[in-house]
């Protein structure tokens, strides 16, 4: 008898032990539905306190625990600017830090010099209308470890099929709710100075390549050839920045790419532009004669052979109507004499 007891309590144990776990996992978000959309973001304009970091996302758990020490009422942020699925691990930008302030409310300066005093900076992100957004709770540590493998998939689904241009990736913590925000607009703005002058480094570096690849070739890098290979690259990163931004997730494009095109749409001279635009013109109506030009030769080949066609149909009928006429003719010279024309 008492085994029989002990052995229906480890099932009841175990059986509230299976029971327990399934609770935890659905109250921290297992099985939570994950709704994006596009519209208003969940914030303002807000002033942040931040450290920046070069490395994996998965190292960012220590500078979280750092902000949430210095100021535990504020409200956790991270900005991620890379795809981890395109940038190494040990490349990938990010900061992390806290809410100082939302909107027209400014700092509080015991904060800002607290945080500031632990290597923190000030920072503020603009204010955007319309962005990428959706929520996952954070009701528990598990919460943090589920939301990637939920929440991300399904933004980069939304973004892909919708075809938009959407980055970089924001996470703002309240109280059991994450919010995820992917700005539509003024992404560059997101840029924290550190970033800046990195993209700014990339992009240098990049250029001195290309330089040196066109030394290599043997063309004159003050050369006429040379200037005109040298712009080549502008060219294709503006034409590669529109087209994602019309059909293409923002997160597979290159931040050095958007940085150089965005200064390179603000100081083109728009003459230049008007001079293309009448060459494209100027091109297309010397196509539209050329296609006139070859529509006239090929209608009066046309009727050339139409008519040889009838020639050779009505060909033995000519003929005999060619041969009546001279009968008649020859008739009326027979009585003539011999002396007589």
């Amino acid at each position: 008898m008492s085994d029989s007891i002990l052995l229906l309590l480890i099932v009841l144990v175990v059986v509230c032990l299976i029971v327990t776990l399934a609770v935890f996992l659905l109250y921290s978000g297992l099985m939570s539905e994950v709704v994006v959309k596009t519209g208003s973001p969940p914030v303002r304009n807000v002033t942040i306190a931040y450290k920046y970091r070069e490395g994996s996302y998965k190292d960012c758990g220590a500078t979280y625990t750092e902000s949430c020490s210095i100021g535990p009422k504020l409200r956790p942020i991270g900005v991620f600017y890379d795809d981890p699925k395109q940038t190494p691990p040990e490349k990938c930008r990010y900061v992390v830090g806290s809410v100082l302030s939302e909107g027209e409310e400014k700092p509080d300066e015991e904060l800002q010099k607290l945080y500031e005093k632990f290597g923190f900076k000030l920072f503020s992100l603009p204010e955007v209308t319309h962005a990428v957004t959706t929520t996952f709770p954070s009701t528990t540590p598990l919460s943090y470890v589920l939301a990637p493998y939920r929440v991300y998939p399904k933004i980069s689904s939304y973004i892909e099929d919708r075809k938009l241009c959407a980055f970089p990736a924001i996470e703002i913590c309240d109280a059991n709710t994450t919010n995820y925000m992917f700005p539509l607009s003024r992404q560059t703005d997101f840029f924290v100075p550190e970033m800046k002058e990195e993209v700014k480094a990339d992009v240098k570096e990049e250029d001195s390549d290309e330089d040196r690849g066109t030394d290599i070739t043997g063309a004159d890098s003050h050369s006429d050839v040379s200037s005109v290979s040298g712009g080549a690259p502008w060219d294709s990163r503006e034409t590669s920045l529109a087209a994602s931004t019309a059909a293409s997730l923002a997160s597979s494009l290159p931040l050095r790419d958007l940085m150089d095109a965005n200064e390179d749409i603000q100081q083109r001279d728009p003459g230049d532009r008007v001079s293309n635009e009448s060459m494209g013109s100027g091109s297309s109506f010397e196509e539209l004669d050329m296609e006139q030009v070859e529509g006239q030769e090929g209608e009066e080949r046309a009727e050339q052979e139409e008519e040889e066609e009838e020639k050779e149909e009505r060909g033995p009928e000519v003929e005999d109507e060619a041969q009546e006429p001279l009968q008649p003719m020859a008739e009326k010279r027979e009585p003539l004499g011999d002396g007589e024309e």
